[in-house]
């Protein structure tokens, strides 16, 4: 996650130095009491079509390495995720 970016953007994929991969997002929220995670929440809220209250961080509130939780029909959000993900279905 990247605050204070120049635009609100969910890039793809994107690998760190340790080999994990990682969902790339953009917001220009800056990170103060819980701005940017509410941005990040309301963006990945509206690609995946699910409301804003079926996201929410569950870790790494203040990093820029952040665990979410989606709910709603897992299938669906399989298939949006995978969209996001330029296919990558895993």
């Amino acid at each position: 996650m990247q605050p204070r970016a120049g635009r609100d953007a969910i890039e793809g994929l994107a690998e760190d130095a340790a080999g994990e991969t990682w969902l790339k997002i953009r917001v220009l929220a800056v990170p103060d009491n819980g701005a940017a995670n509410a941005a990040i929440a309301a963006l990945l809220s509206r690609a995946l079509g699910v409301p804003k209250s079926a996201v929410s961080v569950t870790a790494g509130h203040t990093a820029r390495t952040k665990t979410l939780a989606v709910t709603g029909d897992a299938a669906a959000l399989k298939a949006a995720l995978a969209g996001l993900c330029g296919g990558a279905q895993d």
